[in-house]
């Protein structure tokens, strides 16, 4: 089961527009100078329960505060641990919001993605790949940490 740090039901810094986030664990990359490292452990955190989904669910369809869609970070959303859920996740957005747009922070780079972590990203509209690199962090660039992080408008 995938594990989460935080939720933010409105969120008007990752991504555009006014958003639901989701902060899951797990990541592999731990990159030196990693503002979130608390969340590199699979198991740390807390279960990402059936009540939180829905709970998102009900917080996309929300029309008093309109929500331009989802973003996933961590952690890392295509860390192996967390594939399987956020695969199901994404695809439940897609389906049941489908006027949403879905972004997704990974440390793996498109060319370095696997079958499973592809099937995740057929789903989304947005990937901002690359692992953060402290020598070239910038804080003017736009969502993203690192000059190398690439934003791929997928949709």
């Amino acid at each position: 089961m995938m594990h989460i740090h935080r939720y933010y039901d409105v969120d008007i810094v990752n991504g555009p527009g006014t958003r639901c986030t989701l902060f899951v664990a797990g990541c592999e990359h731990q990159c030196r100078g990693c503002y979130n490292q608390s969340t590199w452990r699979v198991d740390s955190g807390a279960p990402f329960t059936l009540e939180l989904e829905e709970r998102l669910m009900a917080d996309l369809h929300d029309r008093r505060i309109p929500r331009q869609g989802l973003s996933l970070s961590g952690g890392d959303p295509l860390h192996p641990h967390n594939v399987p859920d956020i695969l199901r996740l994404v695809k439940r957005v897609r389906r049941e919001c489908p006027d949403k747009d879905i972004w997704l922070w990974t440390g793996y780079t498109l060319a370095e993605l696997n079958p499973a972590q592809r099937r995740v990203i057929a789903e989304i509209d947005v990937l901002i790949d690359g692992r953060f690199i402290a020598a070239q962090y910038d804080p003017a660039l736009r969502w993203r940490g690192s000059k190398n992080q690439v934003i791929h408008y997928l949709r």
